[in-house]
């Protein structure tokens, strides 16, 4: 008997939460997966639509401490698309954007299997949509970068010109390093005056959208216990979101500012 021939491995962005964000291809693809690799970022709205039938496995990864290696998913990943299971490696947000689909991409074409992206509503598009917050706008930044605030050296990476004005830096997995970020962006010349958004849970029912200035980041978000899944824009665009403005407390303690807005 001929051997079986290699399934494909669909790498399928999933959108920051809301299941209504999904593609169409997504959707059908995920109701017909006989077996569902998922973030831990993937809603539950989101996996109720599997077939009852599929198997579900999670490779939740969280801040220094992973479920599993990315290099054993990559293996699983290959190990079931050559007997034959038709596999969807499920992602937040979009598969290519800090999503490690790359690598995933990688590991299935070297061992001879066949791969397909299907881009999903990135966690910064999404997120922004909800907020009404414009990454780009005629009248205040002509340009978006899109940077990790998680990853090793931060403080040796060069991010000289990412912020400022005519410029929108949003920033991923910045949480748990806000008050570095903000430090780093400051030191770099970086006005500490320039408004800065953190979107937390974007999307989502419990979606919160916070405004205050760079040099309020780190204690906002202490303050405010913002948790992940959480972006951190900075930029003269976050003044257009709709957010709650939580600068006042920082004003009162350091005497900075004009008085609280009634």
């Amino acid at each position: 008997m001929a051997e079986t021939a290699p399934a494909t491995v669909h790498l399928v962005g999933a959108g920051p939460g809301d299941p209504e964000l999904l593609t169409i291809k997504a959707v059908r693809l995920i109701r017909d997966a006989a077996v569902i690799v998922h973030d831990g970022l993937v809603s539950q709205e989101i996996l109720a639509l599997t077939s009852p039938q599929a198997e579900l496995i999670s490779v939740a990864k969280q801040r220094s401490r992973h479920s599993m290696p990315q290099e054993d998913i990559n293996a699983l990943l290959v190990a079931m698309a050559l007997a034959g299971q038709s596999v969807v490696r499920l992602k937040g947000g979009d598969p290519f954007i800090f999503g490690r689909g790359g690598e995933e991409m990688e590991a299935c074409r070297a061992a001879g299997v066949p791969v397909e992206v299907v881009p999903g509503i990135s966690a910064a598009i999404g997120s922004a949509a909800q907020a009404q917050l414009p990454l780009t706008h005629r009248d205040a930044a002509s340009a978006v970068t899109f940077v990790a605030g998680q990853c090793k050296g931060l403080t040796d990476q060069d991010w000289s010109g990412l912020a400022g004005a005519g410029r929108t830096l949003v920033i991923y997995m910045g949480v748990a390093t806000a008050a570095d970020i903000a430090d780093k962006l400051m030191a770099d010349g970086v006005s500490p005056a320039i408004p800065v958004a953190v979107l937390e849970n974007g999307t989502r029912a419990d979606m919160r959208t916070l405004r205050t200035l760079l040099a309020d980041l780190g204690d906002m978000v202490a303050r405010e216990q913002v948790k992940s899944p959480a972006l951190i824009v900075v930029g003269e665009v976050a003044s257009y979101a709709l957010a709650r403005d939580v600068l006042a407390n920082w004003t009162a303690r350091t005497n900075i500012g004009a008085e609280t807005d009634k």
